[in-house]
């Protein structure tokens, strides 16, 4: 029996954003993805294509809102990161200024959860042995 090569391959968030500078900061500077691909029509970025070790993501900003994208951008989609090291990133995204959310242990996964500056739920995700529903603070004896 033959086996086919796998046909998709990739799925990338594309996120729609209010403000593409704001979002590019955001991303970059405090989640520390590095911008691949661009497209600038009128010598401004309006799409973007953004990867950090095997993860990418896509931002665009729209020259109009149709009737479609009306209300806030956001709601209701989280986007989880599987990685090695969650608390690590935690550290990193503190220190960029960034406000995060206080680690726990859900699921046996440190979670660390951010919002997006379009209000989109980012969570990075690493396995741990650490009692279900631990706080950092209650783990390092803050």
């Amino acid at each position: 029996m033959e086996t086919k090569p796998p046909n998709i391959k990739l799925a990338v968030p594309f996120f729609m954003v209010t403000d593409m500078e704001v979002s590019l900061r955001f991303y970059t500077e405090g989640l520390g993805f590095k911008m691949t691909n661009q497209w600038t029509p009128r010598e401004k970025i309006e799409w973007c294509w953004l990867e950090r070790d095997a993860v990418s993501v896509m931002l665009q900003q729209p020259r109009t809102r149709n009737d479609e994208q009306r209300g806030p951008l956001g709601g209701g989609l989280t986007i989880s990161y599987q990685c090695a090291d969650a608390l690590a990133l935690y550290h990193e995204f503190t220190a960029a200024g960034l406000t995060v959310q206080e680690p726990f242990v859900g699921n046996g996964l440190w979670v660390v959860g951010l919002k997006d500056p379009d209000g989109y739920r980012i969570e990075f995700e690493s396995p741990t042995d650490v009692k279900e529903e631990t706080k950092y603070s209650e783990w390092v004896g803050v």
